[in-house]
């Protein structure tokens, strides 16, 4: 009988797949011919043709064998040659405050001096003096490590120069360090007696009062003083961050550190049917609650109920499945917020006569003791919910991935999918341990290059860490997964630069001359990983590789068609790839004749 049985549901099995074929077959809605399509599914990586049916693929094989789909209704698209790939999914983005930024006075991730800084501050305040004196006026995608020349300092007397009474925030690109003038200050109540928060640090002057520069849980004061931004412009900021994702192929993405004021804006778009990328939030765990984990995840558990809109369909929608948090800062000067193993090395001479030695600061301790971030983790794998964790430096990276071990241990075989994002410095015995724990190491592959955040750390980090600088390379021929995350704001939207660096390990061919060549020893990625990176495995870390991420019978049709084969072109030119079109749910989203 048990023989039978299995027989039995074997033929039913089968029955239900010719069923399904049977109704998929026919006229598609659309056919795609005569062109080079990249599958990043590895049963089959490369075809000729695709149809889409109902917003999901029907077929991907050869030109000859796409002609039962095509009918009198099938718009027939010819691609000429051109290439057809899966959407990009963006594994690590902030959209709702990139979006916010697209409105606000910014510096656009410019190498600026000091007077070229306050210039263009100030230009900002002239155009604005409805304000004064009292209204807040915040400056984003200001380059703190790329200022010139290197090693310049900022404090609040840069912008106390300014012409104006209004409080100022200058909020790095990193998103780690805000500069403060004294108003704002004097306004957030900051004085000498002001101690340091936990996860945050306060520079001072050598009389012990603040010198303006705040990093991380620092500047969290001033979330109470700003006016926050109302609902219809939140539901305007995630509307145009959506039309920049489109525009650059992105089909879906990670909002990193979500919290519900994000959730909520997508979601009211999403109700007014103009969603246009699958989006997956993740809601922040702070260090703060690492006393009270249970109440923390509860209310992870409360977003999802709210939120969650369950397995995908054709049409764009929304999950709240992962949470983020915070092991460290950032390992980029002058911050030094990055958890490191090995001392940040100091210079004992002069500028004209350095002499740098191995230093006292290992930057702080990483946020999350070893015993919290192990039971938050583990807490978080019964929820189902997968953990995504910052962890810029070594001493982070190491400490994430011994809680990852723990949670392994506590729930064995849980499809738990714990992802560590940035990973800009990784100690060589931790790069296979990846792959053995399936922990997805999500790179923000632009900054693999020679720059002023990269290069800005040689002497603090000596020759040896910066031969393995963010090591993309490394990690994936350890048999680390590489997703791919722009971290946008951080950076400016450019997915196809970012992918470029990704293989090339080097800077645009316009950029200065100190910053050309190729950063440290780290090989690079192939162009197939890459493109993988910010496809399939971008997907599985966001638990929807069953769904997107590859082009395959029965996924959902988010595709992108571009002007050149970045499989083939020469490296660099993969900078240069223009979308033109993207494809979400078999529904165009964009398209670039219609956007001239």
């Amino acid at each position: 009988m048990p023989h039978l049985l299995r027989v039995l549901i074997l033929v039913l099995a089968t029955l239900a797949a010719l069923a399904r074929a049977e109704a998929a077959a026919g006229p598609a809605d659309r056919v795609y011919r005569n062109g080079v399509i990249f599958t990043a599914d590895s049963a089959a990586s490369h075809a000729e043709a695709l149809a889409i049916k109902g917003g999901r693929i029907v077929f991907v094989g050869l030109d000859a064998d796409a002609k039962p789909y095509i009918g009198a209704a099938t718009t027939v698209v010819d691609l000429k040659g051109a290439f057809l790939m899966p959407g990009l999914v963006d594994g690590h983005m902030h959209p709702l405050e990139a979006g916010s930024q697209l409105l606000k006075c910014s510096l656009n991730y410019e190498s600026l001096t000091v007077p070229e800084l306050q210039k263009r501050v100030q230009a900002c305040l002239d155009k604005d003096v409805a304000h004064e004196p009292d209204g807040w006026l915040e400056v984003v995608s200001w380059f703190q490590e790329s200022m010139q020349p290197a090693g310049v300092k900022t404090s609040r007397a840069t912008l106390d120069a300014l012409k104006t009474k209004r409080p100022i925030l200058l909020r790095s690109s990193f998103g780690h360090t805000t500069l403060a003038n004294s108003r704002a200050l004097e306004l957030a109540k900051f004085t000498a007696a002001t101690k340091d928060p936990l996860g945050g640090k306060i520079w001072r002057e050598p009389s012990g009062a603040p010198n303006g520069l705040l990093e991380d849980a620092a500047f969290e004061v001033f979330s109470t003083l700003v006016p926050k931004p109302t609902a219809a412009e939140d539901r305007a900021a995630a509307a145009a961050a959506l039309v920049a994702m489109n525009r650059q192929g992105v089909t879906s993405f990670l909002d990193a550190v979500a919290p519900a004021t994000d959730i909520a804006a997508f979601a009211a778009v999403e109700k007014a049917g103009k969603l246009t990328a699958r989006a997956h939030f993740a809601p922040e765990i702070a260090p703060t609650e690492a006393n009270a984990i249970p109440a923390a995840v509860a209310r992870l558990v409360a977003l999802r109920k709210r939120y969650d809109q369950g397995a995908a369909h054709a049409a764009p929608g929304i999950t709240v499945r992962n949470a983020k948090l915070f092991l460290d800062g950032v390992i980029a000067a002058p911050a030094f917020t990055g958890a490191v193993i090995e001392p940040y090395r100091r210079n004992v001479g002069s500028t004209a006569a350095a002499q740098w030695v191995e230093g006292m600061s290992r930057g702080p301790a990483v946020y999350f003791p070893a015993d919290a971030l192990a039971s938050v983790l583990i807490a978080l794998g019964r929820a189902g919910i997968d953990p995504h964790m910052h962890a810029d430096g070594d001493g982070a990276v190491h400490a994430g991935l011994d809680g990852v071990a723990a949670l392994r241990k506590a729930l064995p075989g849980a499809d738990i999918r714990p992802a560590i994002a940035h990973d800009e410095i990784v100690l060589p015995a931790d790069y296979a341990r990846y792959s053995a724990l399936d922990t997805t190491a999500v790179l923000s592959l632009q900054w693999g290059k020679p720059a002023g955040d990269t290069l800005g750390l040689k002497d603090y980090f000596g020759p040896a860490r910066m031969k393995i600088l963010e090591p993309s390379g490394l990690l994936a021929a350890a048999g680390a997964r590489i997703a791919f995350g722009s971290d946008w704001p951080v950076d400016q939207l450019d997915e196809w630069f970012a992918l470029k660096v990704g293989v090339t390990r080097t800077n645009a061919p316009t950029s200065p001359a100190e910053y050309r060549g190729k950063l440290g020893d780290d090989p690079g990625l192939s162009r197939e990983t890459v493109l993988k990176a910010a496809t399939i495995s971008a997907a599985y870390e966001l638990h929807a590789d069953d769904v997107t991420g590859s082009l395959k019978v029965g996924k959902v049709a988010d595709l992108i068609v571009l002007d050149r084969n970045p499989l083939t072109v020469p490296a660099e030119d993969i900078a240069s790839t223009k979308v033109l079109e993207t494809v979400v749910g078999g529904k165009t989203v964009y398209k670039a004749s219609a956007a001239r």
